[in-house]
């Protein structure tokens, strides 16, 4: 995609109407390219076919032992508004925003003398695809001079297809205006209550149309969409220097339009206005051992930093140090090694309907699956993508490879994780019930985690007293402090699968170059039992 963005002074009329008219042809190609799905495809549209064999053609002709094409289109749509006190005024600052931004290209990787080489092109035509190729094969070439170990990949099948998350109306086609309508009334009833300093509201969409072609055999088409949304309120103690928030943490997941209206902003958007007031009045937590039951909204960041991350292959073998950091769980724990309690099950899963890291092939081509990474408390198995899994003598992929965009490479990328719920019919009302002295946490906040991903400290977004087995008073300024493996031992109740949800975290960031990528993490509540408890802000 054209940047129109960057320097946009510098170009003179004539540049910038070149410019648009080369984005919008552009766009108008992967419009023909990949199209609206429908229900009756299966197969990918052979135009895509046509180009990708340009690549896996060129490559085998110039020595690669191996080639796969990536096309891709992908787009983003966020919009909202955020309501502030005008200054010196007791006037009310409206601010609507609305940005939609898409992207179009192609990645090449080629294995030439055993070793990796990738290039990518915003120009999707027949000879720029060629010349990638090669240029792809020249990298291969140059890093097979410096690397020792050739890249040996885990076996798959061959798969020709085509899939679309499940969605019923696409979210694109509903007008910005009716969005920010929406959102409006859900903001100003947030704003309404007079304890509220600053309210704000959005919709964020995104999409991608991938399509996947290799030497192998694979010809692979899919569509994902995924919505995410906030609501948000802000009160001030202009007083006493503090102020406190308090969100509605509605779960993004990959739904169509038809997931708004479920999501009740504007239902919530006064409970959520209340909250904050009675949250900046709240009392500090006590600090001390504590037992804490924390609800989905809370435990997915958890589940996200202390196990998603450890339990990285990339992480344990030391490759994301410079950036990502390590794991404590060194390869020769995988079997052996206890995380949790004998309840805690938590699998990496991909297939997991409305995951945000649901797609039916991952970035390798392999078809994705659930696996086992936390056994009856055991830590089994790593994320894994191809030319990783004989590093942990294992024979095939877990599915785990993602780039987020066409000119990104390919790697191992955290999928979906969550824990199981309990197999019997367990409350949140009992987990409550067994507890004397102790905490409830919803939603996310602050947190730090060291770069083992050992060491942590977990804030949350709104917090209530436990007593006597009771639920009590909201209180404020909690945070609690553990070690990966003494948290995840302590847990002593999980509820049951009434009570399980999906939350996910849209954005995480690893590598270098960075890359983001979106996933969810389900859970029921779950009880943890004497975990210390400390007061911040």
């Amino acid at each position: 995609m054209i940047d129109l963005s960057h320097n946009m002074h510098s170009l003179s009329r004539r540049r910038f109407l070149a410019a648009s008219g080369a984005t919008a042809a552009s766009m108008g190609f992967a419009e023909r390219l990949f199209g609206a799905p429908t229900a009756a495809e299966t197969k990918p549209n052979p135009a895509l076919e046509k180009l990708a064999l340009i690549a896996l053609d060129a490559a085998k002709k110039q020595g690669a032992t191996y080639c796969d094409i990536r096309i891709n289109r992908y787009r983003d749509q966020f919009s909202g508004w955020r309501f502030s006190p005008q200054r010196g005024s007791e006037k009310t600052d409206e601010v609507p925003f609305a940005d939609d931004s898409q992207s179009f290209g192609f990645g090449v990787r080629v294995i030439v003398n055993g070793q990796w080489g990738f290039a990518a092109s915003p120009e999707v035509t027949p000879d720029e695809i060629a010349r990638i190729t090669k240029e792809a094969v020249t990298v291969a070439k140059a890093n097979s001079v410096l690397q020792a170990q050739p890249v040996k990949l885990a076996p798959t099948a061959a798969y020709v297809d085509r899939w679309t998350s499940p969605f019923e109306i696409e979210p694109f086609a509903v007008p910005v205006n009716e969005k920010l309508d929406l959102l409006h009334a859900a903001t100003s009833t947030l704003k309404k209550n007079p304890g509220v300093h600053t309210a704000f509201s959005a919709l964020g969409f995104h999409s991608e149309d991938k399509y996947f072609a290799s030497s192998e055999g694979s010809s692979i088409q899919q569509y994902i969409v995924q919505v995410y949304p906030y609501l948000t309120a802000e009160a001030v103690d202009i007083k006493n220097g503090i102020s406190r928030s308090r969100s509605y943490q509605v779960a993004p997941l990959a739904y169509g339009w038809e997931y708004v209206p479920r999501m009740n902003l504007g239902e919530n958007a006064k409970r959520i206005a209340e909250e904050v007031v009675e949250h900046i009045k709240a009392p500090p937590v006590t600090a001390g051992k504590k037992d804490l039951v924390l609800l989905p909204s809370h435990l997915c960041l958890t589940i996200h930093e202390s196990i998603g991350h450890s339990t990285e292959l990339d992480r344990a073998l030391g490759y994301e140090a410079n950036f990502a950091g390590t794991s404590f769980l060194t390869t020769e724990k995988m079997g052996k090694f206890r995380v949790g309690s004998e309840l805690v099950n938590i699998f990496g899963d991909r297939t997991q309907e409305h995951g945000l890291s649901t797609v039916k092939y991952d970035d390798d081509g392999v078809k994705t699956t659930r696996f086992p990474i936390i056994d009856k408390g055991i830590f089994v198995h790593y994320q894994t993508i191809r030319d990783q899994a004989h590093l942990v003598g294992e024979a095939e992929s877990r599915g785990c490879c993602y780039a987020d965009s066409w000119s990104s490479v390919p790697f191992q990328r955290m999928p979906n994780v969550w824990l199981a719920p309990s197999p019997n019919d367990v409350t949140l009302e009992d987990l409550i019930g067994g507890v004397d002295n102790g905490v409830l946490i919803e939603g996310t906040g602050s947190f730090s985690i060291d770069q083992q991903r050992y060491n942590f400290q977990f804030g949350g977004d709104a917090f209530w007293e436990i007593k006597g087995g009771k639920k009590g008073a909201m209180i404020s300024r909690v945070a609690y402090q553990s070690r990966t493996p003494d948290f995840w031992q302590s847990c002593d109740g999980i509820a049951g699968r009434p009570y399980w949800q999906q939350y996910g975290l849209t954005s995480d960031g690893k590598g270098e170059p960075e890359q983001t990528n979106a996933m969810s993490h389900g859970c029921s509540p779950t009880r943890f039992r004497q975990i210390n408890v400390l007061v911040t802000d």
